[in-house]
């Protein structure tokens, strides 16, 4: 398995994964399938572009195919950018409890300790995703809060859970 940035260049293959994980899984993202589907391949290269404040990592297997991505963003304006948020983190299925989540995750966290004034990551999970809060907690993250009906998909809610690393 390789860990890298992704860029422009791998605009159709992360459309494909994150349709895919929207898809199948609407109810661990913020995002909706159908808002995200509307996005255009252009508009998906330009959100894959790294900068210094923010970056998106996949993970490929030996085949060479997307398997696993996580985004970063540090957050803007002063009184902010002390914190980072990692978002849209998403294994297949069957690359799960293969260690695919947790280099992703290592990546992005060590990736984000070399920020300058960096001080701490936020993230949120579905409360009921008890997989992603082991993988969370494991590598340092803790809860600190929960925000009830955080996520609404037609009549049914789902709460959050807010985590965090410090790195202080």
């Amino acid at each position: 398995m390789n860990v890298r940035l992704l860029d422009p260049e791998d605009a159709v293959s992360f459309r494909e994964l994150r349709l895919r994980a929207l898809r199948d899984h609407p109810d661990a993202f913020g995002k909706s399938y159908e808002e995200a589907v509307n996005l255009s391949i252009e508009e998906t290269a330009e959100r894959l572009k790294p900068s210094p404040d923010a970056f998106v990592l996949g993970a490929f297997d030996a085949a060479g195919k997307l398997v696993g991505m996580v985004g970063f963003y540090r957050e803007k304006g002063m009184k902010k950018r002390h914190k980072g948020v990692i978002w849209g983190m998403y294994c297949l299925p069957e690359c799960r409890g293969k260690g695919v989540g947790k280099a992703l995750l290592a990546e992005a966290v060590e990736r984000a300790r070399k920020m300058k004034g960096l001080e701490l990551i936020t993230l949120r999970v579905v409360a009921s995703n008890d997989s992603a809060k082991k993988l969370y907690l494991s590598a340092g993250f803790r809860t600190w809060g929960k925000e009830p009906r955080s996520l609404k998909i037609g009549s049914r809610y789902m709460d959050q859970e807010l985590m965090v690393l410090d790195f202080g």
